[in-house]
């Protein structure tokens, strides 16, 4: 059985009348009648009482017309949905992202994707830098394993020795770094700070492992004349922040820390020599995904 033949029933018991049908369905009556006996046939059944004027249906004719119409509406509802994922418009989309982009325009990002794709699915997974490049990074020799669990993610640009040629990366955003500091802290008064100035303090920094740009942040101080003794590490900015506020020592945040207001804590713009840093989009360079082309393009409306 194929949907035309299902068609052409439908049609002539709407029609209840096989002319009419086959006006409606521009075909001659003769052919009409014979596919309407030859599902007949392949059913093993009558459809049709064709003996009474006007023709009428079997009770397995009313049956199949019940369900032929729940068939056509399934595959209406295929057509549309089929058409609205060609779109974009729905779907799920999976985001890593970290503090730094959750502080920043991340909430914007999603709420205009929201406004514009409502019936898409969005999935946030909080991870550090490295776990958004490991999940976005095809599994060696194509095992399964955490690779390709994100559908994109945010950090920091790569250098030109760190670029992966199966990613790919777009600017969003340039920040410096502020100082975080407990709020009774000797330097609080002061609205801007030498670097220098914290080269005897407790340091509270992420792990070097889980962010690239630790680095950076050890050869600023060392370009003042000091290596940062950390005392303590954390991986989540909250977390730093807690440190600080608990006076464990302090820290050099990016700019959009500030949007974290934590009791306890002040934030001061370092004077003099400050580490710029770019946060870019990264996702799958072979991905065609519409939607996640979508959620690019919002991006690239807000950050740009």
């Amino acid at each position: 059985m194929e949907l035309r033949h299902l068609r052409y029933f439908m049609v002539v018991a709407e029609e209840l009348n096989f002319t009419r049908a086959a006006e409606r369905l521009h075909i001659a009556q003769p052919p009409l009648s014979q596919q309407i006996q030859a599902l007949e046939a392949e059913l093993k059944v009558q459809l049709f009482e064709r003996k009474k004027r006007p023709l009428q249906l079997t009770a397995a004719g009313q049956v199949l017309l019940t369900e032929a119409r729940l068939v056509f509406a399934t595959v209406e509802r295929a057509i549309i949905s089929t058409k609205r994922a060609s779109r974009g418009e729905i779907g799920r989309l999976v985001v890593g992202a970290n503090s730094s982009i959750a502080n920043s325009v991340l909430p914007d990002i999603l709420r205009v994707f929201r406004s514009r794709f409502g019936d898409v699915e969005l999935v946030l997974r909080e991870l550090t830098s490295r776990e958004q490049i490991q999940e976005l990074r095809s599994a060696p020799g194509g095992s399964a394993s955490l690779s390709r669990v994100i559908d994109v993610g945010f950090d920091r640009l790569p250098n030109e020795n760190e670029n992966d040629p199966d990613l790919s990366f777009l600017p969003i955003l340039q920040e410096s770094l502020v100082i975080a500091l407990p709020e009774q802290h000797p330097l609080a008064d002061q609205l801007q700070i030498p670097l220098k100035a914290l080269a005897d303090e407790p340091f509270v920094l992420p792990p070097p492992d889980l962010v690239p740009s630790y680095s950076q942040i050890i050869n600023l101080c060392q370009q003042v004349g000091f290596t940062p003794k950390v005392v303590q590490q954390a991986t989540w900015m909250i977390t730093v922040l807690s440190l600080v506020a608990g006076g464990v020592g302090v820290a050099l945040l990016p700019a959009n820390a500030q949007n974290l207001v934590r009791k306890g804590v002040v934030y001061r713009e370092i004077q003099g020599e400050n580490l710029t840093r770019q946060l870019a989009v990264i996702w799958r360079r072979d991905d065609s995904s519409v939607i996640l082309r979508e959620f690019i393009a919002v991006i690239k409306d807000i950050a740009h």
